[in-house]
């Protein structure tokens, strides 16, 4: 039986704040039923079972991000649009931890894919500052991308084992970017 009033949309949310809690490799519809007070088999009424809740909660949390980041980048360019851009993308994550790791799993969900396509976009846009040929963005966004990812999931599983606080290390890092792209190499 349904509980009165469950939606996919609720059911995903719920799975999303559970992934928040104890992460996404450990979300499984046993524990999603007893947060939400249903049977398991209930849960069968709105998704086809883990990997398809997986599928859409992955695309739930990228729109997530992809809007933060939009949002971070409005009326911005160059170095403002590069620091905005981090430093929301840092926050979202780690205040969503789950949810930034159901972001980076393949995404098969077509709401997924076009929210991915649009953070590329976002990170392209704030690139226009830098005024790089078009044929070098391709990597520079993925230069961007792959330094703040790198960053980010460390900081996430406590992989830097130093005491010096991470909130400098990451400003040096958004210094570092900017001072790259600045000088990225033409073709």
């Amino acid at each position: 039986m349904v509980r009165a009033g469950l939606s996919r949309a609720q059911v995903c949310t719920a799975a999303l704040e559970l992934a928040d809690e104890v992460g996404i490799d450990h979300v499984t519809m046993t524990a999603l039923a007893r947060r939400l007070g249903v049977a398991v088999p209930s849960l069968y009424e709105h998704v086809r079972g883990v990997p398809d809740l997986l599928d859409a909660v992955a695309g739930q949390a990228t729109n997530e991000l992809a809007d933060r980041l939009g949002e971070a980048l409005q009326g911005r360019s160059g170095r403002a649009a590069l620091i905005a851009y981090g430093t929301a993308y840092r926050a979202w994550v780690l205040a969503h931890p789950g949810r930034y790791a159901a972001t980076v799993r393949p995404l098969t969900d077509p709401e997924g894919a076009a929210a991915q396509a649009r953070i590329v976009a976002g990170c392209a846009t704030l690139l226009r500052g830098y005024e790089l040929e078009e044929t070098r963005a391709v990597d520079a966004v993925r230069f961007v991308y792959s330094t703040m990812h790198g960053f980010i999931h460390l900081e996430t599983d406590g992989g830097f084992h130093h005491a010096r606080e991470l909130d400098s290390s990451w400003s040096l890092v958004l210094d570092a970017l900017d001072r790259a792209l600045s000088t990225w190499p033409s073709s």
